[in-house]
């Protein structure tokens, strides 16, 4: 069976945010993909990359370095114009602040079927409402919606039209256990469908139903787990290991020796067997 062909890649993906205090290294050398009908989760602490990470694979942000390819578009090459219409037309975007992805002076029902347009579906937008409950709300403004519900309209948005790629920084965090709930069927149910869903969260009740799970450390990938197989640490370009932090705990030294035993690699520390 032929592989799905990737709708972001990432190569040594690098990021810099430099001000007059100085550089900081968002992100040093990502190399991933994002397959289609996946749910991807990325998690990590506060300052490992995870907002800048989903910035670029959203193409509203250009790399440091590095290659970023997001549905079939060089994102360091394309112009401005490029860049907003393929955000505007096959992106769905959920920024962590979910009041910069909202109309201010537009009702919600609004909001939806003028992004629908621009997407070229014919999707319900009633039905978007619905799938993140706020089918009651179809007439407000977001000035009289709650952080939360705007936090659905944005997710909403996101949604409606059928994108190819949605993209959403930490989508739950302002929800109850049962809005959190409806938000992840609706990304599910998106995935389902054949679209490539990315978000980030550290939240356990997004974590668990992610098909494949991405950790960040340092601005680096970590470990990645998809479904029930083994977690795998993540080797990158350089041929650099990144250990999850349980298994680096165990090298305090920060040396390890590196020992083949026929298809086996094994790892301990350089004083044992002295």
């Amino acid at each position: 069976m032929a592989t799905a062909e990737a709708v972001v890649t990432c190569e040594d993906l690098v990021k810099v945010f430099r001000s007059a205090t100085g550089e900081t290294h968002a992100l040093r050398g990502i190399g991933l993909e994002v397959l289609p009908g996946v749910l991807t989760v990325v998690a990590g602490p506060s300052g490992s990359g995870k907002s800048s990470l989903l910035t670029l694979l959203g193409a509203r942000d250009r790399p440091s370095a590095g290659q970023l390819t997001v549905l079939g578009s060089d994102i360091g090459a394309a112009s401005t114009r490029q860049l907003r219409m393929l955000r505007r037309r096959r992106i769905g975007f959920v920024p962590q602040r979910s009041s910069e992805a909202v109309y201010p002076h537009v009702r919600a029902i609004d909001q939806l079927r003028q992004v629908g347009s621009w997407r070229g579906d014919g999707d319900d937008p009633a039905a978007a409402l619905a799938a993140v409950g706020l089918e009651d709300r179809a007439d407000h403004l977001p000035s009289a919606l709650s952080g939360g519900e705007q936090q659905r309209l944005a997710v909403a948005l996101a949604l409606v039209g059928s994108p190819d790629l949605v993209v959403a920084d930490e989508p739950t965090a302002e929800l109850d256990h049962a809005n959190a709930d409806r938000v992840m069927d609706a990304l599910l149910a998106t995935a389902a469908t054949g679209c490539a869903v990315v978000i980030s969260s550290h939240d356990d009740r997004v974590t668990h139903r992610a098909d494949r799970l991405l950790r960040l450390r340092h601005g680096v990938v970590s470990s990645e787990t998809a479904g029930q197989q083994a977690t795998a640490a993540v080797i990158d370009s350089t041929g650099r290991l990144q250990l999850p932090p349980a298994v680096l705990d165990l090298f305090p030294s920060r040396r390890v020796v590196v020992e083949t035993v026929g298809d086996e690699v094994r790892l301990r520390r350089p004083e044992e067997g002295r």
